[in-house]
């Protein structure tokens, strides 16, 4: 502002001055009569006849400069202000995101406390009731059904197909003119998903398949003489619970809280593998971390597979029927048992597998196989399928003293300890 006036004059201040207020003011470096003294502005060359004039001159360049210098200095406080602030709003949306890709991961691994098997089942029934599809009458007594195999922890077997491997070693000895040798797994069950496990119950019907061949072999049925029928799916899980506190896999049992029951929490092959050693029953966990073909191929795990049917039922027969148990097949978000293996003319290697995902009914086609074999190819895995990063397999392969449990038990412990710092 100007001095005299109060106009604004910006940064035209002292050509304001000059024309507006000339008079008060002299040439620089000059008298303007009677002796009067110019008083000349340290800041600029602005000369004033009076002294009062000058300070209040002077003050306003002060004022000026602190003006900029403070609006400096607040233009930089917005900026830092609006930094932090987009700082923060960034913070937050990640972790807001990270909570929801946590509470997707617990969804899909069933560990969001929604329920386990029971609710699953009965809501998985409500729904088929509203769409029409199922009666009411139909709802209570699979309900009661329901409710009474979870009592007895006895699995209900509405789920279950038998003879497939009997039916298999009858069509492979008529048929089959592709295949030179193939050799099938003792006899096993199988187990599909229900309305209570459908997306995450595949480990434990694939347990149920392994142990319904273990149940038919008489080697095992002293360290199975508590388990004489097929569990629930509910019971497995205590069952693995047992297993945790005998202190089988610290590091896995951490990871699900030490609870399985009520949950549908997935399982894999270290909890396989802790229940079956917890059971007395000697395996072993087979990592297949990386392709080891062509293609993300693995023909190193047909070549496994291969060895371990085939050591001990060497001959010149084309169908061999073992006594080797099935073997529990592993990968990311699924699980599948082996249940034999073919050899075809041309040298490849095909792996016949159970699947949990195929219902009764698609395996009962293969109780009535055709001379042509369609039905196989639910069962038939070539090399150029299994094309997953890594896979793992569980071999049973005999029976542990109560020493050799004891110290597979310790070495789950110390392999804990040295992985947890």
């Amino acid at each position: 502002e100007c001095p005299f006036c109060g106009e604004a004059a910006g940064r035209e201040l002292e050509q304001h001055v000059r024309a507006r207020h000339g008079h008060l003011l002299g040439a620089p470096g000059t008298d303007i009569g009677d002796g009067d003294q110019l008083y000349e502005c340290p800041m600029c060359s602005l000369t004033c006849t009076n002294i009062q004039i000058l300070e209040e001159h002077v003050e306003l360049h002060l004022e000026e400069h602190n003006f900029s210098e403070g609006g400096n200095i607040r233009d930089l406080e917005l900026a830092q202000q609006l930094q932090t602030e987009e700082d923060e709003r960034q913070r937050s949306e990640e972790e807001k995101r990270e909570k929801e890709e946590f509470k997707k991961l617990q969804r899909q691994y069933g560990l969001d406390n929604s329920g386990g098997f029971k609710q699953q089942f009965i809501k998985n029934m409500e729904r088929e009731v509203d769409r029409g599809r199922m009666q009411p009458f139909e709802y209570h007594k699979r309900k009661a059904d329901m409710m009474e195999s979870l009592a007895s922890g006895i699995d209900d077997g509405k789920t279950k197909t038998s003879g497939v491997i009997e039916a298999l070693c009858k069509y492979y000895q008529k048929e089959n003119k592709d295949v030179r040798h193939v050799w099938l797994s003792a006899g096993v069950d199988h187990f599909h998903s229900s309305l209570g496990d459908r997306g995450w119950g595949c480990g434990y019907r694939n347990f149920q398949m392994l142990l319904s061949s273990l149940l038919q072999n008489s080697s095992y049925n002293d360290c199975l003489r508590d388990t004489t029928l097929i569990p629930s799916i509910p019971k497995i899980q205590s069952m693995i619970e047992d297993a945790w506190r005998e202190g089988f896999d610290p590091h896995g049992a951490s990871h699900f809280n030490n609870r399985l029951h009520g949950s549908k929490a997935w399982i894999g092959a270290c909890e396989i593998y802790s229940l079956l050693t917890s059971l007395r029953i000697k395996c072993q966990i087979i990592d297949f971390h990386k392709p080891t073909g062509p293609m993300d191929t693995h023909p190193r795990l047909f070549e496994w597979i291969l060895h371990y049917y085939s050591t001990d039922n060497e001959g010149g027969a084309k169908v061999v029927c073992t006594s080797k148990p099935p073997i529990y097949l592993q990968h990311q978000g699924h699980s599948r048992t082996v249940v034999g293996i073919e050899e075809r003319k041309n040298k490849s290697l095909c792996l016949l597998l159970f699947d949990p995902g195929c219902s009764s009914q698609q395996m009962q086609k293969l109780l009535k196989q055709n001379s042509d074999g369609t039905g196989l190819k639910l069962l038939r895995k070539f090399v150029g399928s299994l094309k997953e990063k890594q896979y793992q397999i569980v071999a049973v392969d005999g029976v542990l003293s109560l020493e050799e449990k004891a110290a597979r038990c310790h070495a789950s412990q110390v392999l804990t300890s040295e992985r947890i710092p």
